[in-house]
């Protein structure tokens, strides 16, 4: 009887973390990338994920779609996946024809560097082909739980 009133009072497994979502759709313009940014990293936080290099890795992201994916009268989706600590960043244009493709930009350059960026801080990042036109540019992140 001993026995199983040890292993009745052994500590409970943890249980593993839900999956959480967010997803917006948002203008290609320069304010909608900078909305983008500003409410996924409001997201984050609430989940207690919040990292630097999640909010650099979704502003390059956003600011690419607003740039380099701008269709005139379609937006862009940014979509946040979240399973255990392990956020995916994915933003979908309508320029399905331009795939990114990182850069080497001389010094004097003030621009180009993103995809570099997104490289340096993400665990891995690739582009995906939708349903014309569309693509989906992700980036997954390993971020330390917040207190």
């Amino acid at each position: 009887m001993s026995d199983v009133n040890q292993e009745t009072a052994a500590a409970p497994a943890e249980l593993p973390r839900p999956a959480r979502n967010f997803r917006l759709l948002l203008s290609p313009t320069p304010r909608g990338a900078r909305l983008a940014r500003l409410l996924s990293t409001e997201q984050l936080r609430s989940w207690g994920l919040l990292s630097d290099a999640a909010t650099h890795v979704i502003a390059e992201l956003a600011a690419n779609a607003a740039t380099h994916g701008r269709m005139p009268g379609r937006n862009f989706q940014l979509t946040l996946n979240v399973v255990g600590d392990t956020p995916r960043v994915e933003v979908t244009d309508t320029r399905s024809e331009r795939l990114p493709k990182a850069q080497h930009p001389g010094t004097e350059e003030e621009s180009g560097r993103g995809l570099l960026i997104v490289a340096a801080l993400a665990d891995r990042w690739g582009v995906s082909s939708d349903a014309v036109p569309r693509k989906t540019v992700w980036a997954e992140l390993t971020v330390p739980v917040g207190d």
